[in-house]
Parts: structure tokens; sequence; C-alpha cells
């Protein structure tokens, strides 16, 4: 099966998705799908990256969590600016991680930003 997907974006939506059945039990048709979609690789040769964006992904999930429960106005604007300058970074550690899975799978599909506030 080919997947239908860049190999890095492949491998950080089942990131995604392991940490949301983790954290939620809500998804187990969209796991079971990117899951279907990586038998073909060979796992151990990316299983130190998948780990590293499964631990940003969770980072992330709790910097926003009380940005998207609608309890922002509890938070100042400074801790919200923290709060963001933090994701942005963790992004950028994300998409590194994404581009070395490419890599380390010989896929030519590279995640670049340019003008970019990830940069």
């Amino acid at each position: 099966m080919t997947p239908t997907f860049p190999v890095l974006e492949l491998f950080d939506r089942l990131a995604i998705a392991e940490v949301k059945w983790y954290r939620t039990k809500a998804n187990q048709e969209e796991l079971d799908w990117y899951r279907l979609q990586v038998q073909n690789f060979d796992l151990n040769i990316v299983a130190k990256e998948i780990d590293e964006l499964k631990i940003i992904h969770n980072t992330i999930w709790d910097l926003e969590a009380e940005l998207k429960s609608g309890c922002e106005q509890q938070l100042s604007l400074e801790e919200i600016g923290r709060r963001a300058i933090s994701i942005r970074d963790w992004n950028n550690k994300r998409i590194a991680i994404k581009n070395k899975i490419a890599e380390l799978l010989d896929c030519k599909v590279r995640e670049l930003k340019k003008d970019h506030l990830s940069e």
C-alpha cells in the first residue's frame, strides 16, 4: 500500500492520533487508519523520532489546554504570550523531527518554513 500522505506527514499524524487516543479514547478508527498506512515501513528505523513527536504533541496539548477550553480569560496576556512562544518553539522541533523521519525513510518531501513565525 502506497501512503496517501508524504512520509513526514503520515508519521506526524500517526503520533497525533496516538496522543489523542491515549488522552481521549475517541478516535479508534482514525488511529487504526494511520497504523494501517505505516504497516509496510520498518518502524524500528524511526521509533525514536515517533516517540519524540508524541512528547512534542503531548506538550503542545498541555500548553493549549486552557486556551482551547475557554479559560484563557483566567490567564494573563503575558502567560498567553509565553505559551504561544513555547508552542512555536515546540513546533520548530516538530518540523525538524518530521524532516529527520523523511530523511531516514528516504522521502524527498521536506517541510520548510520561510517568512513564517516558526522560523
